[in-house]
């Protein structure tokens, strides 16, 4: 093989990884519409009832590296917001739900509205304003007026 074809070949492939990662980042963390789906009690392992105006699912296994991140932030924005309850659910025994569920990374989020319906999904940790944009659409944030 000539040098010069090893060399475009090998240019060709870092691109190609470039352009991969750039897109995987760009739509890591961004929020996708939900299909209509409604998990009702005992569809997920912790989901005993959809009792709050949303329910935040995390769906975490345990060699995942950014799930602990992502649950203390979750928990800390279900305690700060009234409304709005936290669920984890672990898929490392569990690889059936992950495929029916059509979870291909951790963590994989769902939001959850009163009657159970999916609203929203985030692919890796939800980004904070995107999360809050759909937490604000089923829990509003009181006006307080000074």
């Amino acid at each position: 093989m000539q040098p010069w074809v090893a060399v475009l070949i090998t240019a060709g492939v870092v691109a190609l990884a470039a352009a991969i990662g750039a897109v995987w980042r760009a739509t890591r963390g961004r929020r996708r519409a939900g299909d209509g789906t409604t998990f009702g009690p005992g569809d997920l392992p912790g989901l005993d009832a959809v009792t709050a105006d949303a329910t935040i699912v995390q769906f975490s296994t345990e060699f995942c590296s950014t799930c602990p991140a992502t649950r203390r932030f979750l928990r800390h924005l279900a305690r700060e917001r009234d409304g709005v309850a936290y669920v984890d659910v672990d898929l490392t025994h569990r690889p059936e739900l992950a495929g029916r569920l059509r979870i291909l990374q951790t963590p994989t989020v769902f939001v959850l509205d009163r009657g159970g319906r999916l609203v929203g999904r985030f692919g890796g940790p939800p980004r904070r304003d995107e999360l809050g944009a759909v937490l604000d659409s089923l829990v509003p944030t009181p006006e307080w007026n000074l």
